[in-house]
């Protein structure tokens, strides 16, 4: 019944490594925002994230739009908008894809072979809802300022 305690294991939804480390990436070229390219090697030690992974994360961040990278020796990686007009959202969607906590829920009702009208798809919609929500109104700059080492002064915005 809705409400009640429920003896069951609670629903684990996770954040995947691939948001994880594309957060902690774009956190550190914030904190550099404006001042130059910061290098893939310098990136991955700061955020402790192996730089072969990084490098493919950062080729899609790209392709986003979230940032240029220049090759050379004074080359790197640095946002080309705001960190202030990048949102979460707009990360983990062009990361991940959909925020669907189920598959089916973004498959057309011709496509899937869950019924359109069932008892949970309201619930999976909700959820969609919020999680969306959320992570829109949070910027890449305000996970920065909310950093510890940030408010010391290692970063300006």
């Amino acid at each position: 019944m809705a409400g009640e305690p429920s003896s069951l294991t609670p629903i684990s939804m996770r954040v995947s490594t691939r948001s994880d480390y594309g957060l902690r990436a774009l956190i550190e070229l914030a904190g550099h925002y404006g001042r130059g390219p910061l290098q893939s090697s310098e990136i991955a030690m700061r955020r402790h994230i192996p730089e072969q992974y990084l490098d493919q994360l950062l080729t899609t961040l790209r392709k986003a739009g979230f940032i240029r990278s220049m090759r050379g020796p004074a080359g790197g990686h640095e946002f080309v908008r705001d960190p202030a007009t990048v949102t979460v959202l707009d990360v983990i969607q062009a990361l991940e894809g959909s925020l669907s906590p189920v598959a089916w829920l973004d498959e057309p009702a011709g496509v899937t072979d869950h019924p359109h009208q069932c008892g949970q798809r309201e619930i999976w919609e909700r959820i969609r809802g919020a999680t969306t929500t959320i992570l829109a109104e949070y910027s890449i700059a305000d996970l920065l300022e909310r950093e510890p080492h940030a408010v010391a002064g290692r970063y300006n915005i």
